[in-house]
């Protein structure tokens, strides 16, 4: 399994919320987490998807990610 970091604009739980289905789906339930501390919102994701698929999924729910 791969660890992936994206810098995102998931910024509070809400936003969470509405991204949770997309990420579940493309990554799996508990298999990622957002630091909504960091100020750039590093997304961490256990995969073996790839980086390509975590974005969609992320862009599908309106956010950004950019890989760090």
């Amino acid at each position: 399994m791969n660890t992936l970091k994206f810098k995102t604009n998931i910024k509070c739980t809400g936003c969470l919320a509405t991204v949770t289905p997309h990420l579940n789906k493309a990554a799996g339930e508990n298999n990622w987490q957002v630091d909504l501390d960091n100020p750039q919102r590093i997304l961490t994701v256990g995969t073996e998807g790839s980086e390509k698929e975590i974005i969609a999924a992320v862009k599908e729910a309106g956010f950004e990610a950019e890989k760090v």
